[in-house]
């Protein structure tokens, strides 16, 4: 069963049982049902600037389906910008996964893309799964790749980790959440580790960690983050 968009069950995702059931029937791999979901995707994309939708799919290491949309803010610079590849990884970071072994895209990735997707642990053996096309592998789309190792780091973004933060006295729900995802940050280059929850006028919580980058620019805020599982 497909669930619509706003069932408030399907937060982006596809679960892995619901997932190898899905591509079991259609006969096909996960990374070509990623390929049949990037419409669902892409209707979350809020462009009030470029007006250009992309949808983006990954298929994270549990083997569940992970939505991505760009998102842009009316009024803001557009370095805060959050594309949809980004969006997706940074929906299954902070749905617990380690890892992806694909990605649908709606369109080709962009070279800022190309350059944040290197920075994971799976990035050796990603494939870039597009419409009409043979996937493709990382490597391929990104040759002379400068990443984390270049900068003396082992690991990558998605690379479990607990920073052992604490408040006190012991936080509320929402602070609760900001804290777990700083704890979870990804920041091996300034060790600047925070999170950032928001609550909804519904009482929902989502909440976002910060993610850098070996190139610096493709970093992600916590803010930005949390502000895209919102719109999940």
């Amino acid at each position: 069963m497909i669930m619509a968009r706003d069932d408030p069950a399907v937060c982006g995702m596809v679960t892995a049982a619901d997932a190898a059931v899905l591509a079991q029937r259609a006969g096909s791999t996960l990374p070509d049902l990623a390929l049949t979901f990037l419409p669902f995707a892409a209707a979350y994309a809020a462009p009030p600037i470029s007006r250009y939708c992309v949808g983006a799919v990954v298929v994270g290491a549990s083997g569940a389906l992970y939505y991505g949309a760009n998102l842009e803010v009316a009024g803001a610079a557009l370095a805060f910008t959050l594309h949809a590849e980004q969006a997706a990884i940074a929906n299954a970071w902070m749905h617990g996964e380690t890892g992806v072994s694909a990605i649908a895209i709606s369109a080709a990735p962009c070279g800022y893309c190309r350059q944040f997707l290197h920075e994971l642990t799976s990035a050796a053996s990603l494939l870039i799964a597009l419409p009409g096309a043979a996937p493709a592998s990382l490597a391929l789309l990104l040759p002379h790749a400068f990443g984390p190792a270049d900068l003396g780091q082992t690991g990558g973004l998605m690379d479990p980790a607990d920073h052992d933060l604490t408040v006190t006295p012991p936080p509320d729900m929402l602070t609760a959440a900001a804290l777990a995802a700083a704890n979870m940050a990804y920041s091996p280059y300034t060790s600047t580790f925070s999170g950032v929850a928001l609550r909804s006028a519904s009482g929902r919580i989502v909440s976002g960690a910060y993610a850098e980058n070996a190139a610096f620019n493709p970093s992600l805020s916590p803010l930005a983050i949390a502000l895209s599982q919102l719109v999940l």
